[in-house]
């Protein structure tokens, strides 16, 4: 054959192909091509929604972490604040009663210490009056009494 007709012949098979081709395949492969285009497209957006979701995770986790933090802190101080204020009123608390149980002491040696003077001048009282019956037993002199008696109460008081 002559290559012109070789070449006709080519060209009635590819226009064939081409008209095949594009009556039959042309629109399932562009269909194809589409829905790939479109899954590649979502999936980037899904990739996209997915990265912004996980940049607003990350930065709520932060903010959560944050206040975690800030109410930690709160608490602490709070917890320190509490613990001093207890100190401090178990401090006064013993220092009043320190001072209670000071007074007291002072009160129960007051006590003693009258409780001692009274029966000292009950026991002075009775010593007074025993000397002052051996005086008599001896003598009778009034005057005489009469000073020692005097002397004895200056003494007492």
């Amino acid at each position: 054959m002559n290559i012109f007709w070789t070449l006709v012949i080519e060209m009635i098979s590819f226009g064939l192909f081409i008209y095949f081709f594009g009556k039959v395949l042309w629109k399932p492969l562009m269909q194809a091509m589409e829905a790939r285009r479109r899954r590649i497209s979502e999936g980037l957006a899904a990739a996209e929604r997915g990265q912004r979701e996980l940049e607003d995770s990350v930065n709520k986790a932060e903010e959560r972490m944050a206040e975690a933090r800030s109410e930690a802190h709160e608490l602490l101080a709070n917890a320190q604040r509490q613990a001093s204020e207890t100190l401090e009123r178990a401090r006064a608390d013993a220092r009043s009663e320190g001072e209670r149980i000071v007074s007291a002491a002072r009160e129960e040696v007051d006590q003693a210490v009258a409780q001692a003077k009274d029966q000292l001048r009950r026991e002075v009282g009775e010593l007074a009056v025993d000397g002052a019956e051996r005086i008599l037993k001896r003598e009778i002199d009034t005057k005489a009494h009469n000073d020692i008696i005097d002397d004895l109460v200056a003494e007492i008081r």
